[in-house]
């Protein structure tokens, strides 16, 4: 197939796909060879039909008349990769603690545990690292519970306060308990004590 049409192809396909949605080389495969999909992916975005946000990864823009592209946030394009890679994560560090309300810090640079492949994508000045952890890692159920143990883990015991805790117990209220009472089974022992207190 010739690479215009292989173009053209795309280009029609993008009429029936939201804008903003986050798209990939492999979403296109029915339509070319994977260089010929590169290709014709990267003249429609020298065209402004999409914008490249790292390699391989593009998005069909949405825009604002204010705000002009309305670019999706670090943890939409992790979700994306993990969708396509057909892997779980789960956040760490400051992205745990962010969303959970225990910092205001939006972090440049995010890391998830995955049991997909390990990486690190740069999206602009941003990165998003995947860390490749061992299954039991991965075996949490609840949102909520899974943003607390991996807060908890990056404030570390010496290093959380009273204060601090309370703010985790009252977040971990919004939990399911059947997924609390699971997933401090799976957290250090230290971590077990907290999230159990809460459902005692």
């Amino acid at each position: 197939m010739k690479r215009p049409q292989v173009e053209s192809k795309i280009a029609s396909a993008l009429g029936s796909i939201p804008k903003g949605s986050i798209l990939f080389v492999d979403d296109f495969l029915d339509y070319g060879a994977r260089e010929s999909v590169k290709k014709a992916l990267f003249r429609l975005n020298e065209k402004g039909v999409l914008n490249r946000l790292a390699h391989g990864i593009y998005l069909y823009p949405e825009t604002d008349e204010q705000f002009g592209i309305l670019y999706p946030s670090t943890e939409e394009i992790a979700k994306a990769i993990a969708r396509r890679d057909k892997a779980r994560i789960i956040p760490t560090g400051v992205q745990a603690l962010n969303k959970l309300g225990l910092s205001a810090q939006v972090p440049m640079k995010v890391a998830y545990l995955t049991d997909g492949t390990a990486r690190t994508v740069k999206i602009g000045k941003r990165t998003i690292a995947f860390k490749k952890t061992s299954p039991k890692n991965l075996l949490l159920k609840g949102e909520i519970s899974t943003l607390a143990i991996q807060a908890l883990k990056t404030i570390g015991r010496n290093s959380l306060d009273e204060k601090t805790t309370q703010k985790i117990k009252v977040v971990l209220k919004n939990e399911n308990r059947e997924n609390i009472i699971s997933d401090a089974k799976l957290a250090p022992e230290w971590i077990t004590k907290i999230l159990m207190q809460v459902v005692s």
